[in-house]
């Protein structure tokens, strides 16, 4: 990791370009969970080409933001899921299923069929990519196997811990090859850990440990209350989170921007490091400088700054270019403030 006091990351997506895909068909959807083509506006002779394209604007909108840690921003991905979950083997991706969706809304998702199986790898190309073009420290995002196991239809183990297990040995396969490649983190995204925490406390952690078994790289967890488009209403804090210490995951990105959260929460995950978000995307209005340092002591109180990264609270995919840009550089100033502060 940078070897300096409140590094700078995203924590999903970045915003991809209006030409590359229909932000009016995306809007006011929940991210497919199974393959949506529909949404891309370049043809699919072209799509990879202009993906690419949109990926080096992504990577270059990142360093000059001043990111320390920089993403592919998931712009060759229509959701942060689909694109991992309906690659694996198992799965009847010409007849989908429908499982309800963290609102309570029935949405089509992978049906599983036979027995979940990595073939090849998925997105160690991703990697290759974005190390071939920026010098800075790398991370790429991969659903997480608890999440993935709630956004399918299960017509074949019947089991709510034996899918995600299944899940996770595909996903300990992947990430040990992003790895290889190069990547510097890998972040697993795991919304549902929240949304269906019940669950989560009984197999959820055995999940996560599984995907992690025999991983040799800085690891993150990413668990959050939904894309701030799309579900405006926050609780008052999580429903599931210090139950993170008991898994082999070195950070935990969380939310506390939109959300106004009580960081003491922080205090119980004594051997982790946070990717803090600080940036709150429900709005397009940019923040200060020493609002999102605000933000940050309000975690300082409760947390060492030497284990903090400062991050979006989420995925920017549903807000503008201009806002994201301007967010990022307001993060990244409030960074390099809190550096000359805290390193006297």
């Amino acid at each position: 990791m940078p070897n300096k006091l409140f590094p700078c990351t995203l924590v999903g997506s970045y915003v991809q370009p209006n030409w590359l895909m229909d932000k009016q068909k995306l809007k006011g959807r929940f991210p497919p969970r199974v393959r949506a083509k529909e949404l891309w506006r370049v043809p699919s002779e072209t799509l990879e080409e202009a993906q690419d394209d949109a990926t080096r604007l992504a990577i270059l909108d990142q360093e000059e933001a001043g990111l320390d840690i920089v993403t592919d921003g998931e712009i060759r991905r229509e959701s942060y899921s689909n694109l991992f979950s309906n690659a694996l083997d198992g799965i009847d991706i010409d007849n989908p299923g429908q499982a309800l969706d963290r609102s309570g809304e029935p949405v089509y998702v992978p049906r599983i069929v036979g027995p979940i199986k990595r073939t090849k790898p998925i997105c160690v190309k991703d990697v290759e990519f974005l190390k071939a073009h920026t010098t800075r420290q790398t991370k790429i995002t991969v659903p997480g196997p608890f999440t993935m196991s709630e956004q399918a239809q299960d017509d074949y183990y019947g089991s709510g811990p034996e899918r995600s297990m299944a899940y996770a040995a595909a996903l300990n396969e992947e990430i040990k090859d992003l790895f290889k490649a190069g990547v510097d983190v890998v972040s697993i995204d795991e919304p549902y850990m929240q949304a269906r925490y019940e669950k989560a406390r009984e197999y959820g952690v055995a999940a996560m440990n599984r995907a992690l078994e025999g991983v040799d790289g800085t690891t993150g967890v990413h668990i959050c209350f939904g894309y701030a488009a799309l579900i405006h209403e926050r609780p008052q804090g999580y429903f599931f989170l210090p139950e993170f210490e008991d898994t082999r995951v070195d950070q935990i990105s969380i939310e506390t921007a939109q959300s106004n959260l009580d960081c003491t929460i922080l205090e119980k995950l004594p051997t982790k490091e946070i990717v803090l978000g600080v940036i709150d995307l429900s709005t397009e209005e940019v923040e200060s400088v020493d609002m999102v340092k605000s933000r940050v002591k309000r975690a300082l109180d409760h947390f060492p700054a030497e284990r903090l990264t400062l991050a979006p609270d989420c995925g920017m995919k549903y807000i503008s270019r201009e806002s994201a840009m301007g967010k990022l550089k307001a993060m990244t100033r409030a960074a390099a403030d809190l550096r000359d502060e805290y390193a006297k």
